[in-house]
């Protein structure tokens, strides 16, 4: 069984988030779904990107790698699928999180965090 993907949405670190909201409506024509100073929801049409605050430190680095949350329809068979593949564990698997997902990830070879996401 495969999940069926529905969206890919790209988490992009900020450092300073209503700076960057009010750039990406100039220059690209995203709206503001949600802001506040340290996270934004952007959409166009039926992109949507993400903005993360990040204070660039070392602890949390500005630069230390992009996330990106891939929606579908049955997270459950894409955590088999990766635990077969030995790219994540079972715990790995995180249902009912507080912004209401099922979710399973992992960093790639270049610390980039890529979720697949179940809304709930």
């Amino acid at each position: 069984m495969t999940s069926l993907v529905h969206a890919v949405v790209p988490f992009l670190p900020s450092a300073d988030i209503q700076r960057d909201v009010a750039w990406y409506q100039k220059h690209v024509g995203f709206e503001p779904i949600r802001a506040d100073a340290n996270y934004a929801i952007l959409k166009k049409e039926a992109l949507v990107f993400h903005l993360q605050w990040h204070a660039g430190t070392e602890e949390d680095p500005l630069l230390g790698g992009s996330v990106v949350k891939i929606f579908v329809s049955d997270v459950g068979a894409t955590h088999k699928d990766l635990l077969m593949r030995q790219t994540v564990g079972v715990q790995a698997l995180r249902r009912n999180t507080p912004w209401g997902t099922h979710e399973v990830g992992f960093y790639d070879l270049n610390n980039n965090a890529i979720f697949f996401v179940e809304n709930t």
